[in-house]
């Protein structure tokens, strides 16, 4: 079958470029497209979990982010609003040569998966991709663009959560918006940070962390319009409701009025695709699946993605013929979207225990949160499942103990799948 190129990735966020590194690496020959004519600087997709790191750094990525200046913190922290830990995640104790979450800024980690693209991968920017082209079968051929189609024996959809060519192949697509949002803030001249710090307060979520450049993410759950209209003269108000809410931010009350002017509200939701493939064509990234961000698992989840996609197809030696091809996707997509259904699931009930405002699961979030940071085989299950390491979906069982419902006999030792690695 001639074609233009194997491969086309249609976007060129972290997915499209991971994608564009995997599949690549199998000797491809890749098109990523994407309509952005340069990399913008958007406060999302910063933190890489074990998991996501190990792959970039077999594809060289992960030297490219530590020589930008990339941060290694420590672990994971739930606090209270006056800032006492709840809950600690040690990375360290994770059987990974990288027990570390590696911080930066998105356009930086775009950057460096892009200078780090595979030799048989060609990015173009400013190219606007219109819809999938299709033969006299119904097939997947390409993708029509403003200056003509291009054809391809697969097509890799990565453009994004309103993703045109996935309503284009007919993917149903199930999305839950919650009913907040997050106030994203930049943080100047801050002391640096080992610890990603979430914080359990009466307003819901907040979560710090730091960045390179002395500088510092600071996300605040807020109503949809708490911030509409609120102007840099009114913002002292509402800063000094923050810090009565989360007394730990009182050192941060001038850098947040500083950072008033360039703050970003962004939605979040979640959602899962009915499917991850439809003929030729697959989905990766937010065009099939997003959780909370809070749960530090969207950007890696598109990373391992592209891993896992590009592992079913390693075996094909790369002949991309439509019915060799159409069995590996299909498998693919079960396998993927299983295991996305496990990271959904686990990210919505962490985020929910602390962004949820009804009394009874505010009280039961943070009852949670206290017995879970006391059991050392439920914490290191959920932190090695957070961590991309593996999936240990946590029982019935599990839930009671976490609730404190009744004791957990094993709660003082690993759990039995790590002590027998």
């Amino acid at each position: 079958m001639s074609t233009d190129v194997d491969v086309v990735v249609c976007g060129a966020g972290v997915a499209g470029l991971a994608a564009a590194h995997a599949l690549g690496g199998l000797g491809l020959r890749v098109l990523v497209l994407d309509k952005q004519r340069e990399i913008r600087a958007v406060p999302k997709g910063e933190l890489l979990q074990p998991g996501a790191t190990d792959v970039l750094a077999d594809w060289g990525v992960a030297d490219e982010l530590a020589a930008d200046g990339a941060l290694r913190l420590s672990g994971l922290v739930a606090r209270d609003p006056h800032g006492a830990p709840l809950m600690t995640m040690d990375y360290g104790a994770l059987p990974t040569e990288r027990p570390w979450l590696l911080v930066h800024d998105y356009h930086v980690i775009l950057g460096a998966l892009s200078r780090t693209l595979p030799a048989s991968v060609e990015l173009r920017r400013g190219v606007l991709v219109r819809g999938l082209v299709r033969d006299e079968h119904g097939r997947t051929t390409g993708v029509r663009t403003d200056g003509g189609n291009l054809t391809a024996a697969l097509v890799v959809a990565a453009d994004g959560v309103s993703s045109r060519l996935r309503r284009d192949a007919g993917i149903e697509i199930a999305r839950a918006d919650y009913a907040h949002r997050l106030a994203a803030f930049e943080l100047a001249d801050q002391a640096p940070g080992e610890h990603v710090s979430t914080y359990a307060t009466p307003r819901g979520l907040a979560m710090r962390y730091s960045l390179p450049g002395g500088r510092a993410r600071l996300y605040v759950q807020v109503g949809p319009d708490e911030l509409r209209g609120v102007d840099a003269g009114a913002a002292g108000g509402w800063i000094d409701g923050l810090v009565r809410d989360v007394p730990a931010f009182a050192p941060l009350r001038e850098d947040v009025d500083r950072a008033w002017s360039t703050r970003q509200v962004l939605p979040v939701g979640r959602a899962l695709a009915a499917s991850l493939t439809a003929d030729g064509v697959v989905l990766i990234g937010e065009s099939a699946h997003a959780v909370h961000p809070a749960a530090g698992q969207g950007m890696n989840s598109s990373i391992l993605d592209a891993a896992s996609l590009a592992s079913r197809l390693r075996a094909l030696d790369g002949d991309l013929a439509p019915d060799l091809l159409a069995p590996r996707l299909r498998e693919w997509s079960t396998e993927r979207r299983r295991a996305l259904t496990h990271v959904g699931t686990t990210s919505h009930n962490a985020t929910r225990m602390i962004s949820d405002l009804s009394p009874f699961i505010r009280v039961l979030g943070r009852r949670a949160l206290r017995m879970t940071g006391g059991n050392r085989r439920l914490r290191y299950t959920i932190m090695h499942n957070m961590a991309g390491l593996g999936q240990h979906p946590l029982t019935p069982l599990d839930r009671l103990h976490q609730l404190g419902v009744l004791p957990d006999p094993r709660g003082g030792r690993l759990p039995g799948w790590a002590r027998s690695r």
